[in-house]
């Protein structure tokens, strides 16, 4: 199994760990409670499983070629996605907070799919 076959198995691993990351976040929302310290490590977890992807897809140049400048576009808004919305809404209410960062993973998964169709 060589790079980039893992750059596509970890794309739709990551699609799936990131809808159910973004259902968990917004159950939390919706019950009233604030993220669990369980969802802001899976947050964390799925964060370094998108710099893998990352870096699985760097390692991978050699072999296939450069990707379209929108697969490495999409790449690097979902590297950024969940941390900048757990920036923003870091003061807010914690209802607020796991709706946002529920938001932002089902946000982060549609990227992962549109990079997937940009490969």
């Amino acid at each position: 199994m060589d790079a980039l076959d893992l750059h596509s198995r970890l794309s739709t691993a990551l699609v799936l760990y990131l809808g159910l990351l973004g259902l968990w976040g917004i159950v939390l929302g919706l019950i009233g409670s604030g993220p669990t310290p369980s969802f802001r490590g899976a947050l964390v977890v799925v964060e370094i499983a998108i710099a893998a992807q990352g870096l699985l897809g760097i390692v991978s140049w050699p072999s296939s070629g450069p990707p379209d400048a929108m697969h490495v576009l999409y790449g690097a808004a979902l590297l950024l996605a969940i941390p900048l919305a757990a920036s923003i809404v870091r003061a807010g209410s914690p209802r607020r907070t796991s709706l946002t960062l529920g938001l932002a993973a089902l946000f982060a998964a549609g990227l992962a799919i549109r990079g997937m169709n940009t490969a």
